[in-house]
């Protein structure tokens, strides 16, 4: 469902998705030629780029084409869910089927439910329980997960684990809606697994390993405290003001909360729609302002960004400063000074 912020930002909207840019998405069947082109290019070139090169140039385009799954989830650029899946179908990022990420990042808009472990999907905290029940080992390493490094060496890791514990479990209790989508993303990693070793010279762990779970670390860095614990569900979720590498990658999704408040708003749009709204989203999300992605391992290279467990009272989450104080500190004392009084952790 979208939240407008006005009538006026509704009737503007309305009249964009009559233009001829958001009737026919060129930009977004570009960007699916621009993909799918470069990816095939770097794969049968990769003898004469190098391994490293390739495998480096493959995470990259990896990335951007979970980018791209995550933009034709939510509708663009066909109105026919079936042709969109088609088109995301290809294991380009190896480890996930498209339609497993279709409806678990559905669910994850279930705005209301953000960052509650067991209701959101893409939480990286976890409850009470599961923190009591895990040993030493698994707490050190949830916890080594909440900074900017885990989050990249072992982040992956976590998700991949989950996925595949959630699909057993679905199994096990009768539910085979996903069995023949993994079926046939296995069928498919398998058969291009064996094109890039024998045609292009790429090795199996190179692809699976080196491009495949470093396409995952990639978007870890989208990912890492994208969304923070707060009462109020709209200021959980961050905007940053990433550079123009990092919003071409991401498709435009580090303006996270205009993402999630107007999902249907394609991706050429979403800066468009913030920077005529900047100060009214700034002022939604509570101050959760962050200037580029750069912020994140200077603050949180080796240090949690939030404690593991939902709801943890330590202060962690409490005492992170939401953006950097040369850019954002200033604004967040204006913000924080005009509204009521809240809890942001």
């Amino acid at each position: 469902m979208a939240i407008y912020l006005d009538d006026t930002q509704r009737k503007t909207l309305a009249k964009q998705a009559a233009s001829w840019t958001w009737r026919t998405q060129w930009p977004t069947w570009l960007l699916i030629t621009t993909i799918y082109g470069g990816w095939f290019g770097v794969a049968t070139h990769a003898r004469g780029l190098g391994l490293p090169l390739t495998i480096v140039l493959l995470a990259l385009l990896g990335a951007w084409f979970m980018s791209l799954q995550h933009e034709l989830l939510h509708g663009h650029p066909t109105r026919w869910p079936f042709f969109n899946a088609l088109l995301g179908f290809a294991p380009l990022a190896v480890w996930f089927p498209y339609s497993v990420y279709h409806d678990s990042h559905l669910q994850h808009h279930d705005d209301p439910h953000l960052t509650l472990p067991e209701r959101d999907p893409e939480s990286y905290f976890v409850s009470q329980r599961v923190w009591q029940r895990a040993g030493l080992a698994i707490r050190a390493l949830l916890t080594f997960r909440n900074t900017f490094i885990g989050r990249l060496l072992v982040g992956p890791a976590f998700a991949i684990a989950a996925t595949g514990v959630d699909e057993l479990r679905s199994i096990k209790r009768g539910d085979l809606r996903h069995v023949p989508m993994w079926v046939a993303h296995l069928v498919a990693l398998a058969a291009l697994t064996v094109w890039l070793q024998r045609v292009c010279g790429v090795p199996a762990w190179a692809f699976i390993i080196g491009a495949g779970y470093g396409s995952l670390s990639l978007g870890s860095i989208r990912s890492f405290q994208e969304h923070r614990v707060a009462h109020a569900h709209e200021h959980r979720t961050v905007i940053n003001e990433a550079g123009w590498f990092w919003r071409l990658l991401f498709l435009n999704n580090n303006y996270h909360l205009v993402h999630h408040d107007l999902p249907h708003v394609p991706w050429f749009a979403l800066r468009g729609v913030y920077e005529t709204s900047r100060q009214q989203y700034i002022e939604r999300s509570g101050g959760f302002l962050v200037k580029g992605y750069s912020e994140w391992p200077k603050l949180y290279t080796f240090a949690s960004v939030a404690p593991p467990v939902y709801g943890d009272p330590s202060g962690l989450i409490q005492s992170n400063p939401l953006a950097s104080d040369s850019f954002a500190g200033k604004l967040r004392g204006k913000i924080h000074g005009s509204c009521p009084s809240r809890r942001t952790p």
